[in-house]
Formats: structure tokens, C-alpha cells, sequence
């Protein structure tokens, strides 16, 4: 039962719940897009809008009332980079684009992005190293060793005698 429980639950409990959205938050201000479930995007857009409305007051209660939810890297970022970007927007800071269902549960899958700069605000992506694979020195013993091949066993076909 719901019991009084306003918004989404997620089959999780509150503690869970905050956890879970405060993540979300997070990460979507590090890293200036998620993919994540349309529902959990719905859920936390609104909450990630108030915190931008709230960064653009500059203020040190401002990053107090931050502080709660976010950690300190990301109130940084938020209130550097991304509130002054919204200073002429009165709401609606992020969007979601829809995407492929996910395969394994069939769930609406979304991206969600910043509406203004998000070009400035996500950072590229470091080229991954090749990694070298160590190369085995052949020996003269390995190569005069001929390869092992097992025979597989043939199975004998008996017939069984008719009793008269």
C-alpha cells in the first residue's frame, strides 16, 4: 500500500529512494548527461530543477541548502559552470531524449541532458590504452613435441541374443 507516500517509490524504501535520486543528481552534474529509466528521469528532473534555481542565488546559504543532497565537487560545478549558463532561464533545465527499450526488461531507456551548454559542460572522454599482449618465446623442445591428440573411444555395438 502506498500510505501516504507522494511520488514514486520504486520498490525501495525512503532511505533507498534518496540515496538512489541524490546519485542521479550527482552524476547528471559531473558528467552533464545520464541514461537512465524515463521514470527514475522523471522523477528526479524535478528536484535537479530547484537545485539549479537555488545555485543561481550565489549565495552561502545557498551552497548550505546544496550541501544536503550534493557533494562538494559537484556544488562547485553546479554553481561555477552550470547556474550561470541558466541566468536568463526561469526553469526547464534539463531534457530527456527518448532511446532504444532496454533489452533485458524491455524498459524505456532516456538520455538526460542539460537544455543550455551542454557542449561546454561535458567533458571528452579519455582514449582508452591499448593494452600489449606478451608474446611466449618457442623453444627446440616445444617444437619437436608433437600435439597430443586423443582418440575418442569407439563404442561396440552388441547385440543381445534372443532367448528361445
Amino acid at each position: 500500500m502506498r500510505k501516504n507516500v507522494f511520488g514514486r517509490q520504486f520498490q525501495r524504501t525512503t532511505s533507498e529512494r534518496k540515496a538512489l535520486f541524490n546519485n542521479l543528481m550527482i552524476s547528471l552534474i559531473l558528467e552533464g548527461r545520464i541514461k537512465t529509466t524515463e521514470q527514475k528521469a522523471k522523477a528526479i528532473k524535478a528536484q535537479t530543477d530547484k537545485l539549479v534555481t537555488t545555485a543561481k542565488k550565489e549565495e552561502v546559504h545557498a551552497r548550505r541548502l546544496l550541501s544536503k543532497s550534493l557533494n562538494a565537487s559537484a556544488i562547485e560545478k553546479l554553481v561555477t559552470q552550470i547556474a550561470p549558463s541558466f541566468k536568463d532561464r526561469h526553469g526547464g533545465y534539463t531534457r530527456l531524449i527518448k532511446t532504444e527499450n532496454r533489452f533485458n526488461d524491455n524498459a524505456s531507456m532516456v538520455i538526460m541532458e542539460w537544455v543550455e551548454g551542454a557542449e561546454v559542460i561535458v567533458k571528452p572522454k579519455a582514449p582508452k590504452k591499448k593494452t600489449v599482449r606478451k608474446v611466449k618465446k618457442v623453444t627446440k623442445a616445444a617444437v619437436k613435441k608433437k600435439p597430443v591428440v586423443k582418440k575418442k573411444p569407439v563404442k561396440k555395438i552388441v547385440k543381445k541374443e534372443k532367448k528361445k
